[in-house]
């Protein structure tokens, strides 16, 4: 099949920790994916310690040598950072096969320090993209009006975005195309900062919590909006004073960050990719010396990617411009695995080749699933996944589902029948799953367009 003509400059920004990091000498220093993954992390203590920021780092790099040398190719996670977050490796095959883009041509994957404020990496951006964008319209005359469009997932997004709308990016920009960034933030963000790395996860061999705690971009990803439940209602977490395990002077400077992205007037078209349906923490409230998250806000249950709630996938611009960003695509699917869509892709497509998105939508025939499955399971925990049909489906509760459980080091997948407990509502268990990183594929049996996709990360013996 013929590959789709695209003229421009098509950069490719993935979310934190989606880029691998090396020191000076070109040794990884956080470079653990796939059937690696568990093995790599727990000898990562050394590299944590080496990555571990100095405090008042602001929008400046500490000097210590270390650089971004690429995309993650597979499944990634740092406990206690982030939930698990699939490769980017089958997105940049897609996009060559699919689309005249080539890797050192016209399709450019922009890896970055994702330890660093996301200011700091937009400023790395616009060098970029100056330089890149020239080379490509000086290669052919047909090329000197070739523009930027932007394919980002979560953190990479907000760095887009900033570069956009605050560096003057608009000037070159056709569009940003954002899939499942956290614009207004994400609970987890802050519930990882605070609570840190739950116990018995596994022998790590180091406290990840001071590590991910020096983080400026971590702190970026604390909730823009009212989160944390009190007796007066909801507050903002940035106006509760001592709150255990966040920097108050990062978090502080999170807030300037997302009040300059809202005062910003609309600079390119910005389309957001969200995922929905997928059971997602939302507020919190403070007990103990921690965070107790919550799925509801007020008495709604929004729902979103499993990592990002759907109120904060849109960014909205509140001084009195009326910028406010439809959703371009709406896919049941998990926050990890929305690069890796097939309906996500469909509107990428469309994007791509300057055309309306294609839309999937209830009268398609699609399934909406919304599937709740452990990220981050300790040894011995029990693999249980509970999927929930919505009423309006025809036949929600009789429905024949199958979820399959494959592991990334190419070990054979394991498959279930997910059982109708009634009332729309599925289960189905694992046996307790060997250390390492998985994809949990669940679908209405023989229908691969109805597929979500979560990713675990298990641990090995805990402490």
């Amino acid at each position: 099949m013929a590959r789709a003509h695209v003229n421009d400059l098509v950069v490719v920004l993935p979310g934190i920790m989606g880029s691998r990091l090396a020191d000076a000498d070109g040794k990884p220093v956080w470079d653990l994916s796939g059937g690696a993954l568990w093995r790599g992390l727990r000898t990562f203590g050394g590299s944590v310690n080496r990555l571990r920021l100095p405090k008042d780092i602001g929008d400046g790099h500490p000097g210590d040598g270390v650089e971004p040398v690429g995309l993650m190719r597979d499944v990634h996670a740092i406990p206690g950072i982030w939930r698990p977050v699939d490769g980017y490796t089958e997105l940049l095959g897609w996009l060559e096969r699919s689309f005249t883009l080539a890797r050192g041509e016209n399709l450019l994957p922009f890896p970055y320090d994702w330890r660093l404020s996301c200011r700091y990496n937009a400023e790395r951006l616009k060098g970029a993209v100056t330089r890149e964008l020239e080379r490509w319209r000086a290669s052919a005359p047909d090329r000197r009006d070739a523009r930027v469009v932007f394919v980002c997932h979560s953190m990479g997004g907000l760095i887009a975005r900033h570069y956009v709308e605050r560096l003057g990016g608009h000037e070159t920009a056709r569009r940003v195309i954002t899939l499942g960034t956290p614009h207004r933030g994400s609970l987890d963000g802050l519930v990882h900062l605070v609570n840190g790395l739950h116990k018995g996860w596994g022998r790590l061999g180091v406290d990840l919590s001071a590590f991910a705690r020096s983080l400026p971009s971590l702190h970026q990803l604390a909730p823009d909006y009212a989160c944390v439940k009190g007796p007066g209602g909801l507050a903002y977490a940035r106006d509760l004073p001592g709150l255990p395990g966040v920097d108050q002077a990062l978090l502080a400077d999170a807030a300037k960050f997302h009040e300059a992205l809202r005062a910003a007037a609309p600079a390119a078209e910005l389309h957001a990719v969200t995922g929905i349906r997928q059971p997602t923490l939302t507020t919190t409230e403070i007990t103990g010396d921690g965070l107790t998250p919550l799925w509801l806000i007020g008495d709604s249950d929004e729902r979103g990617d499993g990592t990002v709630p759907r109120l904060a996938a849109r960014p909205a611009n509140t001084d009195a411009t009326g910028y406010a960003v439809p959703e371009a695509h709406t896919p049941c699917e998990q926050h990890g695995s929305l690069q890796n869509n097939k309906g996500v892709r469909d509107a990428l497509s469309g994007l791509l080749g300057h055309e309306r998105p294609f839309h999937r939508g209830e009268e398609d025939g699609d399934v909406p699933l919304c599937v709740l499955a452990p990220s981050l399971p300790a040894p011995g925990d029990p693999y249980e996944v509970e999927v929930t049909i919505p009423p309006e489906v025809r036949d929600h509760d009789a429905l024949h589902l199958t979820a399959e459980l494959r592991p990334a080091d190419g070990s054979p997948a394991l498959s279930r029948t997910v059982i109708p407990q009634g009332e729309g509502r599925y289960t189905a268990t694992f046996p307790d799953p060997e250390p390492g990183a998985y994809r949990l594929a669940v679908r209405v049996t023989a229908r691969a367009e109805t597929t979500v996709t979560a990713l675990t990360v298990v641990g090995g013996a805990g402490e």
